[in-house]
């Protein structure tokens, strides 16, 4: 029905207000309507606070008129204990007879038994409606739950002819800008709202990057860097121990605080070794930003789910080429995305 998609778009746009707060949880927005009118919503704000179905049932007013309304919800309702009670329970708890889901939750412990335990309790389920539009909101929660990986964004910026930076060999010569203030602005938006940010070697080297917040109000993600043979230098800024940061290195060297050293066997399925690592941290989104080689080695590994390129009209003629992307697309669209 078009009132359940309206509402479900509703609980979309709820959802999105959490951003960048909930990881590891999803984002997820709960609209209580009675007789075609909403009278309570919700979303989940921050990870470890209540969930948007707790939040969107406290609202209302008048508990009694519950037990005759429907509440719309972008993902099924947990089924489990963990820093919360299970959703489900109270909503059957409160003798909603109805309940409108956009998609299911992936994460073991729902999948499906929320809708089940829904059910069970006498609830009206009706589940898949905007299900595409729900599936993209959380499209970092599901490809983790999934593919047992961190969702990973692909970033670089070229000139017109493909080159991403000069020839250079230190950090003392600075590295072209080629992003856009706007472009530079929207990269920090979308570090705020990612659990982790990595770069390789010679970039961490080059371009002494700090990997921070500043052009977006926001949490700095964690900082993550490939150093084989511990070349960075210790007084780069990604090992001032400002911000927590991860080194992959097959050296053994010891950890400081906000700075963790942790070794891997390079050479061998080196970006797996990561991901897992990763993944057992709860970490729901990698953003790689460079250089050409660990951008490349991404793609050859067909490790990556979203690629955002942004190519200016400048031409350098010659210098450090960018990666190359075989696709049947034009390279100079800002993203494009792989797809769940």
């Amino acid at each position: 029905m078009l009132s359940d998609q309206i509402y479900m778009q509703r609980c979309l746009a709820l959802a999105r207000h959490g951003a960048g707060r909930t990881s590891p949880n999803p984002m997820v927005g709960a609209v209580v309507v009675h007789r075609g009118k909403v009278i309570g919503e919700g979303y989940h704000r921050r990870y470890g606070s209540e969930h948007a179905e707790v939040m969107a049932i406290k609202s209302v007013g008048d508990q009694s008129l519950l037990k005759e309304s429907t509440l719309y919800v972008n993902l099924e309702p947990c089924s489990h204990y963990g820093q919360t009670p299970p959703c489900a329970a109270l909503i059957i708890d409160k003798k909603i007879p109805k309940t409108v889901i956009g998609c299911q939750d992936p994460f073991p412990e729902v999948s499906g038994r929320g809708i089940a335990m829904l059910r069970a309790g006498g609830v009206e389920v009706v589940s898949g409606i905007l299900e595409d539009e729900a599936i993209e909101l959380n499209r970092e929660f599901i490809t983790f739950h999934t593919l047992k990986r961190p969702y990973i964004y692909l970033k670089w910026a070229q000139s017109s002819d493909g080159f991403i930076d000069r020839n250079r060999s230190s950090f003392k010569e600075q590295p072209l800008v080629l992003s856009s203030e706007r472009s530079l602005q929207a990269v920090h938006r979308k570090r705020a709202e990612a659990a982790a940010i990595m770069v390789g070697t010679r970039t961490a080297i080059l371009d002494n990057p700090a990997l921070t917040v500043r052009r977006w109000a926001g949490t700095s993600p964690l900082r993550i860097t490939l150093d084989r043979h511990l070349r960075i230098p210790p007084t780069h800024r990604i090992l001032d121990g400002s911000l927590p940061t991860i080194v992959f290195t097959e050296q053994p060297s010891a950890s400081k605080p906000n700075l963790e050293f942790v070794q891997i066997e390079f050479g061998r399925n080196t970006l797996a070794q990561v991901l897992d690592n990763l993944y057992q941290r709860r970490l729901l989104s990698l953003i790689v930003e460079g250089g050409a080689s660990l951008l490349e080695s991404f793609m050859s590994e067909g490790l990556w789910d979203e690629i955002q390129v942004e190519t200016t009209p400048l031409r350098l003629g010659d210098g450090v080429r960018g990666p190359s992307l075989k696709c049947e697309t034009n390279i100079n669209i800002r993203t494009w995305a792989k797809g769940i």
